[in-house]
């Protein structure tokens, strides 16, 4: 025959234990809620930034293409890369300045760092990038360069 004193306390630790499941369901079921909705904030939150970056990247380039002279601002200018362009189509400087509305000083001070050319010049200096030696040739032997 069992003790009644091992009865009561398998009893006793039976309906604790009970107590205690009933209790922790709930906070399960909570804390499974908030892992869910955390989830879903960073879910989110990942779209957000993805959006701004979009956004960002857009109005970085917006600038650039409504107006007039903002068009040319995405050109670049490399002093380098002007003389070796003068080089290769075997210009002197007149003959570059000749061709880009400019004299041949301020060809000089663009290679050399000592300017940069302006907003307008740089389309010139962009189609000037994109010619051959017989585009260049052909350009100053006709009576409107």
């Amino acid at each position: 025959m069992p003790n009644i004193a091992s009865v009561l306390k398998g009893e006793i630790l039976r309906l604790a234990r009970k107590e205690v499941r009933g209790e922790t369901e709930g906070l399960k079921k909570a804390s499974a809620q908030y892992r869910s909705d955390i989830a879903g904030l960073k879910r989110r939150v990942a779209a957000l930034e993805k959006l701004l970056s979009r956004q960002e990247k857009k109005s970085v380039g917006k600038p650039a293409s409504p107006g007039d002279g903002e068009a040319n601002t995405r050109l670049r200018f490399s002093a380098k890369g002007l003389a070796k362009q003068r080089q290769r189509l075997g210009l002197s400087a007149a003959e570059a300045g000749a061709l880009l509305g400019v004299s041949a000083q301020t060809i000089y001070n663009w290679e050399a760092g000592k300017s940069k050319p302006r907003q307008q010049q740089l389309t010139a200096i962009a189609s000037f990038r994109t010619m051959g030696k017989r585009q260049a040739k052909a350009q100053l032997a006709s009576p409107t360069a």
